[in-house]
């Protein structure tokens, strides 16, 4: 071709062609191309796409270099630049995505405070989860509206219809919530106190968690017993009374003070068994778990099982004083015999029910105290997780 004509392909090998020899470039090099290349020389025709400052072979034959070149080189990122800011953005966004979530904290500077607040949240929510199991249970126990679970059922939903299920759970709530918070501050406040530090021996010959869930369950038990036998009448005789007050007045004003701690005493035998265990049993699980996993934090999943499985244990062994305690409660009402004491009880229902009648509604007992159990150490180690001394994940 003459230098008038067209050459559309130019033999040299740096990948760039010419139109009409005029300077007009166009650089195929995909390791420089800028974004927004595009820049024309009015007069001079010099056109040039993702024009390379560093170009090592510049083309002479009339080219004209870009204007703005320079500013491609002073101002604009070179590719690897841009490619460590892009990694860089991308692990900032990666731990931006690992912290997104709802993370609730609230902040409670008493470790004690803490404690009872946890520790009535887990109560309450426990009991009112397992409300129509409890309400069954106890109608078992005393034989009052069949004597299998599903008659008891049956019974209760024709006659209050479902609200009958949960007869008595206000007061269960009431009761519990001030209960379990009590008996876990006391359990707490214990076990740290007997349980030996790193190195040091022993300070009591038996596990430190077994007394501690004694404690727990008598300090429990002596402040809220009256509110445990009030739910008990209000479940049993509910036409009886119109409410909490009017149970507490009625007691007080026909049988007297005392008693509203009637069945104490089996109360407080039953209880120093069950709590002590029930911990004891929770305490040596977390620990067994800790050691075959290998793993120091423990799940909502695993808290739960663990905690079921705490219960079922202390709800076999003293499910007998239970009965007991349920049936001196009672008390004559509907010409029941009233007993003398625990003994007396005991003696009496093993002649006319035999073992079996220690065992009534054990059943029921057990998928009531089993998943409450669960339930309340679940709710108690999350809601130990939201109250926090001060603004930190635990």
């Amino acid at each position: 071709m003459t230098k008038g004509g067209v050459q559309m392909l130019d033999d040299k090998k740096d990948g760039f062609f010419s139109v009409c020899n005029s300077g007009s470039q166009w650089s195929l090099d995909q390791n420089n191309v800028y974004p927004g290349g595009l820049f024309a020389s009015v007069g001079q025709m010099g056109i040039e796409f993702g024009v390379s400052p560093d170009s090592p072979s510049p083309r002479d034959n009339g080219g004209i270099k870009a204007p703005f070149s320079d500013f491609f080189l002073n101002y604009l990122p070179s590719q690897e630049e841009t490619r460590v800011v892009g990694v860089a953005e991308g692990e900032a966004a990666s731990k931006t995505k690992k912290k997104v979530g709802l993370k609730l904290k609230i902040k409670v500077s008493n470790p004690s405070l803490r404690r009872l607040i946890s520790g009535a949240i887990a109560g309450a929510v426990s009991r009112t989860c397992v409300a129509p199991l409890e309400t069954i249970r106890t109608h078992l126990m005393v034989g009052s509206s069949g004597s299998s679970t599903l008659e008891v059922f049956n019974n209760i939903v024709q006659t209050d219809g479902w609200k009958g299920l949960f007869r008595g759970n206000f007061v269960n709530v009431i009761r519990v919530a001030p209960s379990k918070a009590i008996e876990l501050f006391a359990f707490d406040t214990v076990n740290k106190q007997l349980s030996p530090t790193p190195g040091e021996e022993p300070k009591i010959p038996i596990p430190s968690s077994l007394v501690a869930g004694a404690c727990a369950g008598v300090s429990s038990t002596l402040l809220t017993y009256p509110l445990e036998l009030v739910k008990t009448r209000l479940t049993i005789e509910k036409n009886m009374y119109d409410g909490i007050l009017d149970a507490f007045l009625k007691i007080l004003q026909k049988e007297g003070p005392g008693e509203l701690y009637r069945g104490l005493a089996p109360s407080l035998i039953g209880v120093i068994p069950y709590a002590a265990t029930n911990y004891f049993a929770y305490d040596t699980l977390r620990k067994v778990y800790r050691k075959v996993l290998k793993e120091e934090k423990i799940g909502n999943i695993e808290t739960l099982l663990i905690g079921s499985l705490a219960g079922a244990i202390s709800s076999s062994a003293t499910f007998p004083l239970e009965v007991t305690r349920k049936q001196m409660q009672v008390g004559a009402l509907n010409g029941r015999q009233v007993y003398k004491n625990v003994f007396h009880a005991l003696s009496s229902i093993l002649k006319q029910e035999g073992i079996h009648g220690l065992y009534k509604g054990l059943g029921p007992s057990c998928m009531k105290l089993v998943p409450a159990a669960g339930i309340s150490f679940m709710c108690y180690e999350a809601c130990k997780r939201i109250l926090v001394d001060k603004d930190e994940e635990v």
